[in-house]
């Protein structure tokens, strides 16, 4: 008995302390909405900073895949492109040998350093085009208005140049008109080297039907 007694005691008491004693582990009482957790001050201006460097990055790399996308979408060889009105087609640095450009209207159109050999230009409306070291060889450009075109360093041999207009034209530096046809052109105007002077007056003729001024008169030949 005293040993059972003794054991109720130990429970009786195990149970007293367990009501007024009860375990207050530090884990039990926690409740998860307590922990309200703060992200130190400085990683947030750090999260927030980053984020703004992230976006403004992706924001210029997609304005520069656009521009560069617009770049590809354009004509590559636009910085080429004539001020002429012929179309959207570019004339400067091509090989446009043989092409027919008779009575278009050219105005200013940029032909420089292309190769135009045979060309057809009969009629066209030229005025202040460049032919700047262009290749116009065998080139028709009989009846064409040619008033303030350049053909400094042009090669414009064996060109049909009858009854053409190249009134205040350019025509310095190695520009060669030998074996062309001058027949009613209109040079007027047109600083020559002598020697190419020289040339045309052995070979020019006839009178320009839109000036009325004689070839001859316009190289002031002797």
């Amino acid at each position: 008995m005293a040993m059972l007694y003794n054991f109720n005691n130990v429970s009786l008491y195990s149970k007293k302390f367990s009501v007024k004693n009860p375990s207050k582990s530090p884990l039990c009482f926690i409740k998860p909405h307590s922990l309200n957790y703060h992200k130190p001050k400085v990683f947030e201006d750090k999260l927030e900073k980053g984020s703004f460097s992230l976006s403004e990055t992706f924001s210029k790399a997609g304005l520069l895949a656009l521009v560069s996308a617009s770049i590809l979408l354009v004509d590559p060889a636009l910085a080429f492109k004539g001020g002429g009105p012929y179309g959207s087609e570019v004339t400067r640095g091509q090989d446009l040998t043989g092409k027919d450009f008779s009575g278009k209207t050219l105005i200013k159109q940029d032909f420089k350093t292309s190769i135009l050999r045979q060309a057809n230009f009969k009629g066209a409306k030229l005025l202040g085009a460049s032919f700047f070291d262009a290749d116009l060889t065998g080139a028709g450009l009989s009846e064409a208005d040619l008033r303030g075109v350049d053909f400094s360093l042009a090669n414009v041999t064996k060109a049909n140049l009858s009854n053409a207009n190249l009134e205040g034209a350019l025509a310095t530096g190695n520009t060669s008109f030998k074996g062309s046809n001058i027949t009613g052109a209109d040079f007027t105007d047109v600083p020559l080297r002598d020697d190419q002077r020289e040339y045309l007056c052995k070979v020019a003729d006839g009178v320009n039907p839109t000036t009325g001024n004689a070839t001859r008169d316009t190289l002031l030949c002797n």
